[in-house]
């Protein structure tokens, strides 16, 4: 290798960038050579772009630590009134009410009406959606 200007010339030519790492940018390759590629091209995703609308919805509600602390309790007790999760979680009742509202209304909770209380519990499709996002590789 030779220096040049600005960085490092290899034989063939080719610019490499201060150090001798990789090609500077605004470079071409020497002519007659073909620039390698570093990897295959990925494959498209295999949710579509409605999927991934749908999953980045259900991400958004989860991006309050309080609503992943819900929906992570919810799912491993099955279901739960707002008194309930108050106790579990420690926030104040407006302040779960709140939080299941959002959760609910995104998708992620189901809430049944028994008498004057309200029980909130975890959809399972839309977990499944999330997981689905995340594909084999995540377990």
């Amino acid at each position: 290798m030779t220096a040049a200007r600005g960085g490092t010339r290899t034989p063939d030519g080719r610019q490499l960038g201060p150090g001798g790492g990789a090609p500077a940018l605004g470079t071409t390759p020497a002519p007659g050579t073909t620039p390698a590629r570093c990897c295959p091209p990925l494959a498209g995703p295999e949710i579509s772009a409605e999927e991934a609308a749908s999953a980045a919805a259900l991400f958004k509600a989860l991006a309050d630590p309080h609503r992943v602390e819900i929906v992570n309790l919810l799912a491993r007790r099955g279901e739960a009134c707002v008194c309930e999760v108050q106790g579990a979680v420690g926030l104040a009742q407006p302040t779960v009410s709140f939080h299941l509202r959002k959760l609910t209304e995104a998708g992620l909770l189901v809430r049944e009406r028994r008498g004057v209380w309200a029980y909130y519990s975890v959809d399972r499709e839309a977990l499944a959606r999330l997981a689905q996002v995340f594909g084999e590789g995540a377990r």
